[in-house]
């Protein structure tokens, strides 16, 4: 299997993302991960640019990479001024790093309009600087900025620069699409007629989403002769982001043959995209190809059908190759097999001719005509399975509960229920405060209901979603809440329907709790 190496700039270039901003020990955890991933570059930042990158290299050092090498960036020397004297290269060098990766200006226009030097003046920058690098004895690549765009508007100068950049001694040149509006077809006749010139150096391809095509231009880019590649993990970065590696490694590695990481380690992919959403403050994209939580996710009936005969009728590749799995969706569209299945879960026996099965069918069609929606709440479901088999005792009993919100004179917003259960033939009533009446119900529920049960103190919530479903309604419109909680060992959903929010939080809040005590009294 050829190699292509795997290049990763999330730490530099997806740092520009909008909504991300690492701290020092968010880029070590990251770098990290990273290492242990297999990538072959860690680009860690612009150690000249800012105090932070500088520190980062700074802790970075005291690393011991088993997989990865450290890659600093920056930019050709400035006007007028000597490599030596330069104190962005002054930095890259202190930095400690064995490999730089420097961008110059490939395109005319860039030269004259924003660097306003002239074009010779810029050939020379490129190639004093990266012979000033191998001097000090470093791994140098040559990031051509805006290379298709400039080959597009004056080919001659774009390949001059490269050029430059080869007889300055670099050691691997990356073919650049900053705007991202390069087509495919576009850049692949481009990387061909620009691998001649790049016959002795390795050839790299870096490319961004503004078309949506950063992906798809990457793998052209390979195609056509690439063996770097340059991205992102999740595709994060400036505007639309960069060339999401989660999707171009296994396009690489399962359907092209090449060898990106050891195989074990493409079975980590959906765990390290998930790891760095985290870090990243970013919440993870359902969607996103190979490692999103719909990517392996099948709800309608025909499709359920024919996947569980034979999982390649609708899936592309097997979800455990990225470390993913696949989940069958309830829904009315979904028909008897999800349902099956789900029961078969539970270790519960249903089957199609069972009228069970189709009285459970009937009844998830009316909830979710009413506005319920189990496929994001599985521990509803559940419940709603187990009730309807008779299979479920209930945990407590609800005799009411009042919610009080006070708004003061220094507006400040006081928010407490009270609340009565009867466990195990006792009476509970107690009362909570919280921030706003959910939370305070929520607070109340649990601080009567832990005497009882110690393991609800082990569970938290961690999202809670509120839609309105018939906005025309105004005010008295039917609502949906979605609740997720967690607990040390897993994730569950929860829904709640009604024209009043508090008794559709409640109603979320109440199988919350309940599934938590049933997968507990299971264990």
């Amino acid at each position: 299997m050829q190699e292509i190496k795997i290049y990763d700039t999330t730490l530099r270039d997806g740092s520009q993302g909008e909504g991300i901003s690492f701290s020092v020990m968010d880029k070590i955890k990251i770098a990290k991960k990273l290492d242990e991933f297999g990538v072959h570059y860690i680009e860690g930042g612009w150690p000249g640019s800012n105090p932070k990158d500088m520190e980062f290299f700074k802790q970075a050092m005291k690393l011991k990479f088993k997989s990865s090498q450290l890659v600093g960036f920056g930019s050709t020397r400035r006007l007028k001024i000597s490599p030596a004297d330069d104190d962005n290269l002054k930095a890259l060098i202190k930095s400690g790093v064995k490999a730089a990766a420097i961008f110059g200006k490939t395109w005319d226009m860039h030269v004259i309009e924003v660097l306003k030097v002239s074009l010779q003046e810029n050939l020379r920058m490129i190639k004093d600087t990266i012979e000033f690098l191998k001097s000090k004895n470093l791994y140098v690549f040559y990031d051509a900025e805006h290379f298709f765009d400039g080959y597009m508007k004056n080919k001659d100068y774009a390949l001059e620069s490269i050029r430059s950049a080869v007889s300055g001694g670099c050691d691997a040149i990356v073919l650049c699409d900053t705007n991202g509006g390069m087509l495919t077809h576009e850049l692949s006749t481009i990387v061909r007629a620009v691998s001649s010139e790049c016959q002795h150096v390795a050839l790299g391809i870096h490319t961004h989403n503004d078309s949506g095509m950063a992906v798809a231009n990457t793998i052209a880019g390979v195609d056509s002769g690439a063996r770097i590649v340059q991205g992102t993990i999740n595709g994060y970065g400036e505007r639309c982001g960069n060339a999401d590696l989660c999707a171009i490694i296994p396009n690489l590695q399962l359907k092209m043959g090449y060898r990106c990481l050891p195989e074990s380690k493409l079975k980590e992919l959906t765990e390290v995209s998930r790891y760095i959403s985290e870090i990243s403050n970013m919440k993870p994209q359902d969607n996103q190809p190979f490692v999103g939580r719909s990517a392996f996710a099948h709800k309608g009936g025909v499709h359920i059908n024919a996947v569980m005969k034979n999982p390649v009728s609708y899936e592309h590749v097997a979800p455990d190759k990225v470390g993913n799995h696949r989940r069958i969706l309830v829904s009315e569209l979904s028909g008897k097999t999800s349902i099956i299945l789900k029961a078969k879960d539970m270790e519960l026996d249903l089957t199609k001719d069972d009228p069970k099965t189709k009285k459970i069918l009937k009844l998830i069609q009316a909830l979710e005509n009413m506005g319920y929606h189990y496929e994001a709440a599985d521990g509803s479901f559940e419940l709603l399975i187990k009730k309807e088999l008779k299979k479920y005792k209930p945990f407590f009993t609800l005799e009411g509960f009042k919610v009080n919100i006070e708004k003061r004179e220094d507006n400040t917003l006081i928010s407490e229920a009270i609340i009565k259960l009867n466990v195990n033939r006792k009476e509970e009533h107690t009362a909570a405060s919280g921030d706003g009446p959910v939370n305070a119900l929520d607070n109340a529920l649990r601080k009567a209901l832990t005497k009882f049960y110690p393991t609800l103190a082990k569970m938290h919530l961690s999202d809670f979603k509120v839609r309105v479903l018939d906005e025309k309604t105004g005010t008295a419109a039917r609502v949906r809440v979605l609740i997720q909680s967690e607990d040390d060992a897993s994730s569950w959903g929860t829904v709640g329907v009604s024209e009043n929010i508090i008794e559709a939080s409640w109603q979320a809040l109440v199988d919350s709790v309940e599934y938590k005590l049933l997968k507990d009294k299971v264990r």
